[in-house]
């Protein structure tokens, strides 16, 4: 008796088979290879890929089966930077003083929701006061949106780029420091590191330069001095943040690659030094096309931006999409990133059109969605390319956007972590 209950309580101690959920992929983009592989079925189990295999498999009765032979199948993109705590609209200087935090906050709602349903199921969130309560209502499954990798407040020096009270009038302008983001000087660089670090922010941004939406009149000039940027690269490290630099100017760019910066957002007008800089040090570069474009068609529309902003608007937006041609001609790794918010959320997949008709072939901007930008934010051990033993992120559209790349703007299924969020075929 004694051996048949040993042998009946180690049954009970095997676990259950899981149900296993088997896709069958027409053609399977994986992220990493240059060819696109036909008749294969990706086995998802939980909220991780367990297999990638030849030809088409289903499993057994019990098992779930997403027949897609005739779509292309993905990883989930990843947008290395995207504002989901606001969208431009012609009162959005206004909104600074009418529009309630929370109110924001149910805006932002939307936008996440827009983001992921667009294939969108990472993205790093580059400066938002309510990016890392988003981040954590997602995380615990209060709303739909992607992963966030959220900087929290951006970090300005007095009047730069990302200095919350720039345009406002002198009673209401104050001296905003450290904790609010704006630093002058070494310590004060690393005491913002730190409050963000406090706050729980994941990456740290700065505005090495100026920028073409504040309420100020320089848009390219350094902002940052040798030191500053040294000390919040040098803390970052220390709490193990990543660091990102906004910036259009070449002089605030070399400034940040110097010191150790991962990203180079926008860079407008770098040169070629800037070029060499960032091929030496293996900085990627995020080029946010979409959002240039958008300004300057905005800025054409009368009273959208403030008076400062227009000619800002004009000069650098038009310019973005001939510099990453460049870049990518010369060699600079590129992330994507699209700085979605300065438009359309949701819309982000119009980057990749910008890329290609700037010279990137088709495959190689997907992968700048994929395992590059899994690689810049650091999460390539976990995202970024499907095979086994990542977390699956699954996507798909129809048709092949290697012959068509607008293809992607039309997308027909979204896997988060083994959730499906969107099945429309």
């Amino acid at each position: 008796m004694k051996f048949i209950a040993f042998i009946f309580s180690a049954f009970l101690a095997v676990p259950a088979f899981a149900q296993q959920t088997f896709i069958q992929c027409g053609r399977l983009i994986d992220g990493k290879s240059s060819a696109v592989q036909t008749e294969m079925t990706i086995v998802v189990e939980s909220n991780k890929i367990i297999d990638v295999r030849k030809g088409y498999h289903s499993g057994t009765g019990k098992d779930k089966l997403i027949d897609m032979k005739n779509q292309t199948v993905m990883p989930g993109f990843i947008d290395s930077h995207v504002h989901l705590s606001m969208e431009t609209n012609k009162n959005q200087f206004l909104e600074k003083f009418t529009l309630n935090e929370d109110e924001g906050a149910l805006k932002a709602v939307k936008y996440c929701e827009r983001t992921l349903m667009a294939g969108f199921t990472t993205v790093r969130d580059l400066g938002g006061t309510i990016a890392i309560s988003l981040r954590n209502a997602i995380n615990q499954g209060d709303i739909k949106g992607p992963r966030i990798i959220a900087a929290g407040k951006s970090i300005a020096t007095t009047g730069g780029h990302a200095d919350p009270s720039n345009g406002f009038g002198k009673a209401i302008m104050g001296d905003p420091e450290a904790k609010e983001g704006v630093i002058n000087g070494p310590d004060e660089a690393r005491k913002a590191v730190r409050q963000r670090y406090k706050e729980s922010s994941d990456v740290i941004k700065i505005t090495a330069t100026g920028g073409v939406l504040s309420n100020a009149k320089d848009g390219a000039g350094a902002q940052f001095t040798k030191d500053e940027i040294e000390a919040v690269v040098s803390t970052a490290k220390d709490y193990g943040f990543r660091v990102a630099a906004h910036a259009h100017g070449a002089e605030g760019m070399k400034r940040a690659i110097r010191a150790g910066v991962s990203s180079i957002e926008h860079g407008t007008f770098m040169d070629d030094e800037v070029i060499d800089l960032m091929k030496q040090n293996g900085t990627y570069y995020v080029p946010t096309i979409t959002a240039g474009k958008s300004v300057a068609d905005s800025a054409k529309i009368p009273g959208y931006y403030q008076p400062l902003v227009v000619p800002k608007a004009i000069a650098t937006g038009p310019k973005i999409q001939s510099t990453f041609a460049k870049a990518y001609k010369e060699g600079v790794k590129i992330a994507f990133g699209t700085d979605a918010g300065v438009f359309a959320h949701g819309k982000n997949y119009k980057e990749f059109e910008y890329m290609t008709e700037a010279g990137m072939p088709a495959m190689e901007a997907i992968k700048s969605a994929t395992v590059n930008a899994a690689d810049l934010l650091g999460i390539a051990d976990r995202l970024g390319s499907i095979e086994k033993g990542k977390i699956a992120d699954i996507i798909a559209v129809s048709g092949d956007p290697l012959k068509n790349i607008q293809a992607l703007g039309a997308m027909n299924f979204v896997m988060k972590e083994g959730v499906v969020y969107k099945l429309g075929f």
